[in-house]
């Protein structure tokens, strides 16, 4: 067994594990297994990059075998590493694993704690498969299993029908976008009679490929990847995702399943470049989805909900570096991205467990000295979202603003200003969170505020490493190491001259969000009060998230309920298909009755019967002889 082989099989055998004994041998077999395998894949994965390092970083091909063969064709499972997918499995297995270690703290006495590790394992081991895999199709199987073990996480305390709801939410919403990424994997095929990805790319580097538009298949892909990645139109399932466990939401968020998206369209590079009709889809629905969430983020009260407009919005800046043809850079902000994102999200689920449960942020308030560990390393995350140096955060928004103004793949002025009043907006919206959340008075109950603690040190101790990741993550620049296999945009002429007063002003606009958040939330928040009833339509309008679930419901969900209970229940199902054969049998009863009135039980009438039919038996015949 190869080395990739085993980074992959070794989260399964978790699942397998603790799935089927976890339950019956107790919490500390679940831990040593649950954690203790995906810190065993990181290890390995760790080293196995370590030795391609050594080698020079040659791209390495794992042959496991070979699913199906049919002529000269055939499909095998295959795992590729190279430098970006090297990228990829370390942060998977990396952050995962101390998300695993989080939450052995964090679930402590939940019923069903064997189960929620073993789901925790299947993700990661759908995401390695994802992540590794070579070809389009071994892929798929990765991106189908994320979204079922998303379901299942999200759904996980499915007693509650709100979070089974939110479950199944997810579940389908991603359905409609895998809807394009087969009829992507479909033409490609036809095409090229191959979906390993590195041939797909060396065939479109090649020439135009004759019968395929490059630019169809770069954007049926990217629905898919919309889907994944939560950007507009199918955004609407991952606010939603919160209704799982604190952790799950990390997983999800930081470092694996809305990360996938992003990863598809580096990986799949070759066809962009090719396809600038379809790199300007990508940029234009990127910085609309980050601008448009951060907008919601920042009325936001449920401290879960304002991280997870966050990450719809800092999914957007990828796909804007992406449309831009800085494909190093959308993976250098992704994984600065699951760092800081991993710590504020277990920092809210510290936050969470401190206040029994507590997630609205109106109650909250004075936590920065009962909790210090938790602020501190939440006051980090926050700097370095916000994009204030040295933290990993600005190395990586200033690059994707910089080529969003200054690529000559897309660039433009529009594209840099909308991104950079979003940038604005991020640093407010997380610096009014740390306000509201640790700063100031406090406005917790005393039954409350008499019980709030600092959690243990197995979620504290998760909480401090991310915290040093998100502070020094920037510094290992991840464009320039990727540059071999994603090379950079060139940058046009004019502008090469801006790239300072651009840094400058980077900095300036995490500060700006800084003070004004300070400033509308210091005290009682009154000012912040006065500004929401002086636009209190606006405000209404934010909160309700635009109301795009109510025009989903009205426009989608009503009409195809109608049509599934009149037409297909009422007319199809009920008339067509039971009518049918409700009508049958009737007349078979009705037949059975006309010939149940010739048993009457009288010997001379079965005589004169038998009679008439002899005679009517002999006329025929003489008739015809």
């Amino acid at each position: 067994m190869g080395a990739l082989t085993l980074i992959v099989l070794l989260p399964l055998l978790g699942f397998l594990l603790n799935g089927l004994l976890g339950g019956r041998l107790g919490r500390t077999f679940v831990n040593v297994v649950g954690c203790g395998l995906p810190l065993l894949a990181f290890v390995v994965a760790a080293l196995t990059v370590r030795d391609l390092a050594a080698a020079g970083y040659p791209a390495v091909i794992e042959t496991v075998y070979t699913w199906a063969a049919f002529g000269d064709r055939s499909f095998e499972i295959a795992f590729l590493l190279d430098r970006l997918s090297a990228v990829m499995v370390l942060i998977v297995t990396g952050v995962g694993t101390l998300i695993h270690l989080y939450s052995t703290g964090y679930m402590k006495g939940d019923p069903g704690y064997a189960r929620y590790f073993a789901y925790l394992n299947l993700f990661l081991f759908f995401m390695l498969l994802l992540v590794l895999g070579r070809s389009l199709l071994v892929l798929f199987v990765g991106w189908e299993g994320v979204g079922l073990a998303s379901y299942l996480l999200i759904g996980f305390w499915f007693s509650d029908p709100e979070k089974s709801a939110a479950g199944k939410k997810a579940f389908i919403t991603n359905r409609i976008g895998d809807a394009g990424f087969l009829l992507g994997m479909f033409l490609l095929w036809q095409a090229l009679g191959t979906l390993d990805m590195d041939a797909i790319n060396a065939a479109f580097a090649a020439g135009p490929v004759p019968g395929l538009s490059a630019a169809l298949v770069g954007i049926l892909l990217f629905v898919g990847a919309t889907g994944k990645s939560a950007q507009i139109p199918l955004h609407v399932w991952l606010p939603d995702a919160m209704a799982g466990p604190t952790p799950v939401s990390a997983l999800i968020h930081a470092a694996t399943m809305v990360t996938a998206g992003v990863y598809l369209v580096a990986r799949l590079s070759g066809v962009y470049l090719v396809a600038p009709e379809a790199s300007a889809v990508i940029a234009t629905i990127g910085v609309l989805t980050a601008f448009f969430a951060a907008t919601i983020a920042v009325v936001q009260t449920d401290i879960k909900k304002v991280l997870a407009y966050s990450t719809v919005s800092q999914l957007g800046f990828m796909f804007v570096a992406l449309g831009v043809g800085a494909y190093g850079v959308a993976v250098f902000h992704l994984y600065t991205h699951a760092f800081f994102k991993a710590c504020l999200f277990l920092g809210a689920g510290s936050v969470i467990h401190a206040l029994g449960g507590e997630q609205d942020i109106r109650r909250m308030s004075g936590l920065a000295r009962r909790i210090p560990v938790t602020f501190a390393t939440f006051a980090v995350a926050t700097a370095a979202i916000a994009g204030l140096p040295p933290l990993a955060g600005f190395f990586s928004k200033d690059e994707i603003l910089w080529y969003a103004l200054a690529s000559e793949r897309g660039g433009s002025t529009l594209l840099f200003a909308t991104a950079a009043l979003t940038a604005l907006m991020t640093a407010f919206y997380m610096f009014r969170l740390l306000w509201r959340v640790f700063m100031g008075a406090s406005r917790m109950s005393h039954e409350v505020e008499h019980h709030v603690h600092e959690s243990p040190p197995s979620m504290t101790g998760v909480l401090v490493v991310l915290a040093v990741l998100s502070a020094v993550g920037g510094f290992f620049s991840i464009p320039h190491f990727l540059e071999p296999v994603l090379p950079l945009p060139t940058i046009d002429p004019a502008m090469e001259h801006f790239h300072v007063p651009l840094l400058v002003l980077s900095v300036a606009l995490g500060l700006t969000g800084l003070a004004l958040a300070a400033w509308l939330y210091a005290g009682d928040a009154s000012r912040a009060a006065r500004l929401e009833a002086r636009f209190a339509g606006l405000h209404r309008l934010l909160t309700g998230k635009y109301y795009v679930d109510e025009f989903y419901e009205a426009a989608i969900g009503r009409p195809l309920e109608w049509l599934s209970r009149r037409v297909f229940l009422g007319l199809g199902d009920r008339i067509l298909l039971d009518g049918t054969l409700h009508g049958l049998a009737g007349l078979a009863r009705r037949a059975a009755g006309g010939f149940a009135r010739i048993q009457t039980g009288s010997l001379q009438a079965y005589v004169l019967l038998g009679l008439a039919g002899l005679v009517l038996l002999l006329t025929w015949s003489l008739g015809n002889g």
